[in-house]
């Protein structure tokens, strides 16, 4: 039998300004302007009552091996108020903190976190990927984040769709969500 395994991803549709976060889809894009690339990661995101935050943002500090501030509700939880460097830290080796305060996209010190609903609402991502989108984003990067489960593309005369699960529940009914933005192409 032939099998055929897609090798593209239907983008957001977004301004494309350089990091995207496709909160629904858990996955990160990155439009790389020096090389007009498209680079796509998978990121873990906010638990229930803890979601991630929509809206645009833009890099507003880059820590290497940071020290995680913890927020003072989950201060008893971890028995402290800062939390060093090392392998405990679930910041993992990289920070970007987000100009909203308390969120940024990092590393973690649990893979297995990522494409799960998992942190206190900052993304994450696998150590390797965090090192090598940290050297490439700059302070003042724009951040988009996006909540869109249903993503149409169009390519040489056919429609491409993907749908990921509504893991927020943000929208009631995600078949009539979907019909009605294809028609609304």
């Amino acid at each position: 039998k032939r099998i055929s395994l897609p090798t593209f991803w239907v983008l957001p549709q977004t301004q494309h300004e350089q990091l995207v976060i496709n909160v629904a889809e858990l996955r990160l894009y990155f439009f790389d302007k020096k090389t007009s690339t498209v680079q796509t990661y998978p990121i873990g995101i906010g638990d229930e009552g803890w979601h991630s935050p929509m809206g645009s943002f833009y890099i507003a500090q880059k820590r290497k091996n940071p020290s995680w501030y913890i927020p003072e509700s989950l201060q008893e939880k971890y028995q402290m108020k800062v939390m060093p460097p090392g392998p405990e830290n679930p910041l993992g080796d990289y920070m970007m903190s987000l100009s909203i305060p308390g969120y940024g996209i990092h590393g973690t010190n649990f893979p297995w976190a990522i494409g799960r609903l998992v942190t206190h609402g900052c993304i994450r991502l696998y150590p390797e990927d965090i090192e090598r989108l940290f050297s490439m984003v700059a302070i003042k990067t724009p951040v988009e984040m996006i909540y869109e489960p249903v993503k149409l593309g169009f390519k040489s005369g056919r429609i491409f769709a993907e749908v990921h699960p509504d893991i927020y529940s943000k929208i009631p009914n995600l078949m009539e969500y979907g019909l009605a933005k294809v028609r609304g192409k």
